[in-house]
């Protein structure tokens, strides 16, 4: 697989990078530190420096992927809203259909109040909801794009251990599901590249 790997220097990006080269897969990492990344790095990995919030970065680094995934968080800024629209636009010019990223448990559905979101709901217990607002604006634009997307949504997410065992439920956060560590979320949204089973939808991931 040529894989286009977004946020491969953050928390979840780079187990993903880890996993992906574990299975010798070409993998493009378009980063805006170079230095960030690991310097043992094979060749099968192509380092591009740029910024997805830029059109022309991204196009650059979609060239010759077959699919995309995304880590890309929010920490205080608006780059998710700004690089989607870029991010889908350039898959379609390359033909690329499959995207996965990770969003937020805030996205997935209330089950107190089925109608909204566990961010708009008392389900949700965050009461800051700028970072869960930026994700849903990322998950709607993905939703109209006609493209095979999945949204790999972890509730409280610390860097913790992998354990390889966790629950994970279409649309909802697993009941009672309080926690999930960052290489098990990692590892659930890499194999969500060569999966079918959560096509077009988000997916709660929990213990």
């Amino acid at each position: 697989m040529k894989l286009l790997l977004l946020g491969a220097t953050g928390r979840v990006g780079s187990h993903v990078l880890q996993h992906a080269l574990k299975d010798g897969h070409e993998v493009t990492v378009l980063v805006r530190s170079v230095d960030k990344l690991p310097h043992d790095l094979p060749q099968t990995v192509r380092v591009l420096a740029g910024n997805v919030c830029n059109e022309n970065d991204v196009k650059q680094a979609m060239s010759g992927a077959s699919a995309v995934i995304s880590a890309l968080g929010t920490d205080g800024t608006t780059t998710l809203t700004e690089s989607m629209p870029f991010i889908l636009d350039a898959m379609k010019q390359e033909g690329v259909s499959r995207i996965v990223t990770v969003g937020t448990a805030g996205i997935l559905q209330s089950r107190v109040s089925p109608e909204l979101l566990r961010y708009q709901s008392s389900e949700s217990r965050q009461k800051l909801t700028r970072a869960a607002e930026e994700h849903h604006k990322a998950y709607l634009l993905l939703a109209q794009s006609g493209l095979d997307w999945t949204i790999v949504c972890p509730t409280y997410l610390p860097d913790g251990s992998y354990t390889g065992n966790y629950r994970v439920e279409a649309h909802h956060l697993p009941v009672d599901g309080m926690q999930i560590s960052v290489p098990d979320t990692a590892e659930f949204a890499y194999k969500q590249l060569d999966s079918l089973d959560y096509l077009r939808m988000r997916v709660g991931i929990a213990y």
